[in-house]
């Protein structure tokens, strides 16, 4: 049995592919009405999917926390005492602005006794709500990896395992930043080539940062980092890309839908800057998303950086 917290659309797109094949649990402080989700209106939540608020009744060995990377740690604060000694499996792709932890410290530092993995990757969660296929990344460094990634595999959702915790992380969050300003590019007209060299510099930037931090950088040109990259800096479903392309346009964005990396950004350029890690790409949407800097100073920013070698 799997519990997923968190009717989202990312948690409402899992429960309704796990549930072809296993008993799921789906919380939710509020739950769907008519059994939809908001954020998936079209899909309709299967029967053998049970639904509940209640959530000491809910958890199961393996839980899923289906929330997102600013929420995470005020809900494991609060829930600490029912969630400690469980697997716990995070979705979150970015990095708590308020301490620069990553999801699984976070779990970590409230449930020490938790045993802790990340799913993460290229995947959109109406894709997977209708059963389209994709691959993720499944990182654990337990030895329970194994069993994990058969339960949660299905036939349209194909794990990769690893235990470079860290690395698919870092790959996830850092990619939210890049997909904002591949949508700034394509927001203030500057095409498709400019965008292009954005994604390559920008994964640059990823992996430099990444495997300071510990992260191998294999882990950063697999799925949970150049292939989230390619999905999120080139697709209009793309919540961060959605919201770099309003910005660069200067439109407004619905400030109702969660956006990873602009916060992401902001604690991806401190980390930066204190380990002495050139971040320009991260810098710039960080001062773009707290109204420091316009699109046409940031690109001139860029711009002027040293030539050197690629």
């Amino acid at each position: 049995m799997i519990t997923i917290l968190g009717a989202g659309a990312f948690g409402t797109a899992l429960a309704v592919s796990w549930s072809q094949a296993q008993k799921v649990t789906l919380w939710s402080r509020r739950l769907p009405e008519d059994r939809r989700s908001p954020r998936l209106p079209d899909v309709q939540i299967p029967e053998q999917v049970m639904l509940t608020d209640d959530l000491a009744s809910a958890l199961s060995d393996t839980v899923v926390l289906a929330l997102p990377a600013q929420s995470l740690r005020g809900f494991l604060t609060e829930n600490a005492a029912l969630l400690n000694g469980r697997r716990l499996v995070s979705t979150a792709k970015g990095i708590d602005l308020m301490t620069a932890e990553s999801p699984s410290g976070l779990i970590l530092k409230s449930c020490p006794d938790a045993s802790v993995a990340t799913l993460t990757g290229p995947s959109f969660a109406a894709d997977i709500a209708r059963g389209l296929p994709t691959a993720l990344t499944l990182a654990c460094a337990d030895e329970g990896a194994v069993a994990l990634q058969h339960l949660l595999s299905t036939p349209s959702l194909r794990l990769y395992r690893t235990d470079d915790l860290r690395g698919a992380e870092l790959g996830g969050a850092l990619k939210n930043v890049i997909a904002i300003a591949a949508g700034v590019s394509i927001g203030a007209g500057f095409g498709d080539s400019a965008r292009a060299a954005l994604i390559t510099r920008g994964f640059a930037e990823m992996t430099r940062l990444a495997t300071d931090m510990g992260a191998r950088a294999e882990t950063l040109a697999g799925l949970s980092g150049l292939g989230d990259l390619v999905l999120t800096a080139t697709s209009g479903l793309s919540r961060n890309f959605r919201y770099g392309y309003a910005l660069g346009a200067g439109e407004t964005f619905d400030e109702t839908v969660t956006v990873e990396g602009a916060k992401t950004a902001q604690a991806v350029s401190a980390i930066a800057a204190g380990r002495g890690i050139a971040t320009p790409i991260a810098d710039a949407v960080a001062a773009l998303a707290e109204g420091r800097a316009s699109v046409a100073d940031s690109v001139l920013e860029l711009l002027r950086r040293p030539l050197k070698e690629e």
